[in-house]
Parts: structure tokens; C-alpha cells; sequence
């Protein structure tokens, strides 16, 4: 089957909680959502979607997908990039298409694409031996940071190294295809999300700067406290890689600030976990905005609902469930929970709490005490954190 502009049908790659708060932005267009997951109950189902059991790296269960829907998106990087090709030589339509999904597949691919077109990136290269990550650093100066150049996502396939014996360690776990980096002093870490639809209408939500712990998301302030000089130019820097790469669906712009400069880190061609405090905080959601891209709709209004808004991660610990503790968080006014149906263990991502507020102070406090309540670890108060 080719798949024509329009419909109501969307197929995701892939069922975590990302095509979970998707399948519930799309119920309220009528909107049939069919994931593809290799676990026949994953996150989505439980939100409504349809699935397809199979895996995002066999081009037959893609094919699969792709005949059932009018347009194949992504819940994740973890798809080869020649199998979203060879769905697009048989007619079928992916949005975001392969090159532009490319700059999210490929972090090498990405960082040589955004060098010949002028954004500014930290220094880097590629490697694919201990010796290449060793000249590096010695060029550059320790430590520096080992990134695979596909499949890593939420800082998984993400390692800081300081030495011969640590960067042997990062190339044998991470390798073979690699991207170093030199390690950015940063000021802050921000990322803005930005829609486009493929007649190149852009809208932009306001940037937001996040809290790492453990190479993960933490939590989400919006607006970023930083200058509003500063989130003009974020949002001008997303605004011009969407155009230039002829994005349609949602991307995230992660960059850092250092002094008043920015650097691009990471471009995730789907909806963003920073995009998640959008469900409350924003006219129209990051999920559905990325519907009404991906089918060729009228995009959404980003205007805010809030003058400050906060989103904590939760997450797990042993011995703990915090589906045990919702009526605590949800006793607190104010606070929006979403628990995303997985199984605890500890470290995973199991959830988030978004509040609002009139001061960013404000709708942290709600937040983090939910968080807290929820048996989650809070982050703390600097926006400073590991590449």
C-alpha cells in the first residue's frame, strides 16, 4: 500500500512512554495509533494504541506497520537508517523522512551535516579505535566524552573518559562507531522543542533548561532562566535547523550555553522528554503537535498557559513502587502526575510530575514535594550537569 497525505492513521516505531502520552493526544483527534514494540502490552496499549508485535530492526515487521497506517513515525533512534529508506522506495510515507531523521540516527552523520551547514558545534571527530579516542584528548585535553554514533538515547551510549585505561573501557562497550567530543564548561544546558509541517509552517515553544543527573533528564524548568536575549537566539537556532533540514514533525534542540554562546549537543527528531511539561503548559501539547505535522494538519498554537512551569522526572528505586504512593502526590494541589505503566526497577524511568506556577519557585516546590512524595529522588536546586 502507498501511504497519501492526510488520514487519521499513524504508525510509531516503537511503544515506550513517548507513543504512550501520543496515543492519548491522538484518542482526542480520533486519531488511530499502531505501534510497533516487541512486547505485545507496552506502555501505548495501555493508552489505546494498536500494536504490531515485532521488532524496529527487521525491515519486514517495519513493512509491517507501515501497510496498516498513512505515516510511519518514531518513538525512538533504535531503527537502522537504510530500513527507513527502503520503506520510503516502497511508497510509504515516514515523517520525519530518513534524512532528516538521519541527524537524530546518526550522531556522525548529524554533527558533519551541522558543520557543513555553519551551526556551532563542540569540537569533535570521529573514531573507532582506543588511538583515535587517545589523539583526541591529548589534541583537545581530558576529559573528553564518548558518544556511539547510533543507538544511544535518554544518555545511554553516552560516557565521560579521562584516560587511556577508561577510554579502552568506553570503545569496547560503545564502539565500533564512535564520536568524541571535548567536554563543554557550560553555563547552562537548554533545549527548545520546534514543529514544522511539510508545507514549512514553524512554530517554537519557549526554551526550557534541564537538570542532569546520572546523564539522564531529571527535571525541566520553563522558560529557561537564562537572558531573553538568549531564548531569542535558541529558539532563532531551532527554528533555522528545522527549515534548513526540512523537518516535519517535532524536534528537540538540545544546546548548551557557555558565556553567551550556544552549542548544539544532541537533535531528537520526535517528541522530547523536555517537551513533556507542554501537556499542561502549552495550548497544544508537544504529542499533538507532532500528530498534526506528521498528517499534514494545521499546526497548534504554542502559547503558554502559565508563567512558569516545572516537569521532575520519576524514578525508580529498589524496593519501591511509587504506584503505592499516587494518592500522597496526588493530595497535593497543583500537581499533575503521569506514571507511565512500566515495571519499577531502580533507575528506570517510571513517570513524571509537572507543575505550574506564577514564579518558577512556585511550581518547583509542587513539583519536587510530589516527586518526593511519589518515592522519587528530587534533583538538585544547579541546572549544571554532565554531557
Amino acid at each position: 500500500m502507498t501511504a497519501e497525505r492526510g488520514g487519521t492513521r499513524v504508525g510509531m516505531v516503537g511503544g515506550g512512554q513517548l507513543a504512550r502520552m501520543t496515543a492519548q493526544a491522538a484518542a482526542s483527534l480520533g486519531i488511530t495509533l499502531t505501534v510497533l514494540d516487541p512486547d505485545p502490552s507496552p506502555p501505548a496499549a495501555r493508552a489505546g494504541a494498536r500494536v504490531v508485535v515485532g521488532e524496529p530492526d527487521r525491515l519486514d515487521d517495519l513493512v509491517a506497520l507501515a501497510e496498516q497506517v498513512d505515516v510511519v513515525t518514531f518513538d525512538h533512534e533504535r531503527v537502522p537508517l537504510g530500513h527507513v529508506r527502503a520503506l520510503e522506495a516502497l511508497g510509504h510515507r515516514v515523517a520525519p523522512g530518513s534524512a532528516t531523521a538521519e541527524l537524530a540516527f546518526d550522531k556522525a552523520a548529524s554533527r558533519r551535516r551541522l558543520r557543513e551547514h555553519g551551526f556551532p558545534l563542540p569540537r569533535w571527530t570521529e573514531a573507532r579505535t582506543v588511538a583515535d579516542v587517545v589523539a583526541f584528548g591529548d589534541a583537545a585535553g581530558w576529559p573528553v566524552v564518548v558518544k556511539a554514533a547510533s543507538g544511544g538515547y535518554d544518555g545511554r551510549g553516552v560516557t565521560v573518559v579521562d584516560d587511556v585505561t577508561s577510554a579502552d573501557a568506553a570503545v569496547a562497550r560503545l564502539g565500533p562507531h564512535l564520536v568524541v567530543e571535548a567536554l563543554v564548561p557550560f553555563d547552562a544546558e537548554l533545549s527548545v522543542l520546534v514543529a514544522r509541517n511539510a508545507v514549512g509552517k514553524v512554530v517554537g515553544y519557549p526554551p526550557v533548561a534541564t537538570v542532569q543527573r546520572d546523564a539522564m533528564c531529571a527535571e525541566v524548568l520553563s522558560p529557561a532562566p537564562v537572558p531573553a536575549s538568549v531564548r531569542r537566539a535558541a529558539s532563532s537556532l531551532a527554528e533555522r535547523l528545522a527549515c534548513t533540514f526540512d523537518l516535519v514533525g517535532v524536534m528537540a534542540v538540545e544546546l548548551f550555553l557557555v558565556g553567551s554562546d550556544l552549542l548544539v549537543n544532541e537533535l531528537a527528531t520526535r517528541p522530547h522528554n523536555t517537551g513533556h511539561h507542554t501537556i499542561e503548559a502549552a495550548e497544544t501539547s508537544q504529542f499533538e503537535q507532532h500528530l498534526r505535522a506528521v498528517l499534514g494538519w494545521p499546526l497548534g498554537s504554542t502559547r503558554s498557559r502559565a508563567r512558569a512551569a516545572v516537569t521532575v522526572n520519576v524514578v525508580g528505586r529498589a524496593g519501591d513502587d511509587p504506584r503505592r504512593h499516587l494518592p500522597d502526590a496526588l493530595a497535593l494541589a497543583g500537581a499533575h502526575v503521569h506514571l507511565y505503566g512500566k515495571e519499577p526497577r531502580p533507575g528506570r524511568k517510571l513517570g513524571h510530575v509537572t507543575a505550574l506556577g506564577a514564579t518558577a519557585a512556585e511550581a518547583r516546590a509542587v513539583a519536587h514535594r510530589a516527586a518526593a512524595a511519589l518515592g522519587s529522588p528530587v534533583p538538585a536546586a544547579s541546572t549544571g550537569g554532565a554531557a
